[in-house]
């Protein structure tokens, strides 16, 4: 596992969800809010969450009340007529409100690269509306670049463009940085908020044939990338990950711990649940 940074508290959320938002032919935003938003704590980056919802049938959500590592254990034990499903994603932004002199955060967007059909996550987009019950329980953030990093490389498939998006928009104006992101059409190619030293090389599979992810390792391992010190940031399918991390060590002589590597999917291979 990869480096991590928990949040100071973790406690089980249930949401409702408040609009859905197509923002290109592969990507939907799913907006969130509610009472116990207030008790989620934003860190910022690739901050990613456990997302709980329904499963098809389902009148109710029914959330864990364990909210430590051993949430998984519990979640086995309950049926699978009874459970729903789960899956992590990245949270894209979080906006808050003042009310009482303190912001709170009252409004957050998860952002779901949309593949295929007839998986969980796919099923569920297809039928949620505004009203519905939506769990979620924070992991953390994978997004540490050491201090003495004076460059960085970002790289991922369409399913880390959420976290990708969300680290240049927050990072500091003194950023440099190689990105390459992968994305299935062209017509999810958008304008990105950055520093003025990021680089965004946008890859689209469209008419290619390739398989996810294959661009983007083909680009780096083709890529003049800039000496010094540097950080590596990857996530996306499992061969993309892990190939490019590899590269990276073996080819190129980055330190290992200096690549973070986060497997999002496996081609062909649904997750537990």
């Amino acid at each position: 596992m990869p480096r991590m940074k928990s949040p100071a508290h973790r406690k089980m959320l249930t949401l409702e969800v408040v609009r859905t938002e197509w923002v290109s032919p592969s990507f939907v935003y799913v907006t969130l809010g509610g009472e116990a938003l207030a008790e989620f704590e934003p860190m910022g980056f690739d901050q990613f969450v456990r997302l709980f919802f329904m499963r098809e049938g389902q009148r109710v959500l029914r959330m864990l009340t364990l909210a430590n590592n051993a949430w998984y254990a519990q979640y086995l034990f309950v049926s699978k007529e009874r459970r729903p499903w789960v899956r992590n994603y990245t949270v894209r932004a979080v906006r808050t409100t003042g009310r009482g002199g303190v912001p709170r955060p009252c409004e957050l967007d998860i952002e779901f690269a949309v593949h295929g059909s007839g998986t969980p996550a796919m099923s569920w987009l297809d039928r949620v509306q505004p009203g519905d019950a939506v769990g979620i329980f924070t992991e953390g953030v994978s997004y540490l670049p050491p201090a003495e990093a004076e460059w960085q490389l970002l790289a991922g498939d369409e399913s880390a463009l959420p976290a990708i998006l969300a680290i240049l928009e927050q990072s500091p104006a003194s950023l440099q940085a190689e990105v390459y992101v992968e994305v299935p059409c062209r017509a999810d190619i958008r304008d990105v908020s950055a520093p003025c030293g990021v680089k965004v090389h946008w890859l689209s599979r469209e008419g290619s044939g390739a398989t996810a992810g294959q661009l983007v390792l083909d680009a780096i391992r083709n890529a003049e990338l800039p000496a010094g010190p540097s950080y590596s940031w990857i996530a996306g399918e499992s061969a993309l990950a892990t190939q490019l991390r590899k590269h990276l060590a073996d080819d190129r002589g980055v330190s290992k711990s200096d690549i973070t590597c986060m497997t999002y999917w496996r081609n062909g291979k649904a997750s537990p649940g």
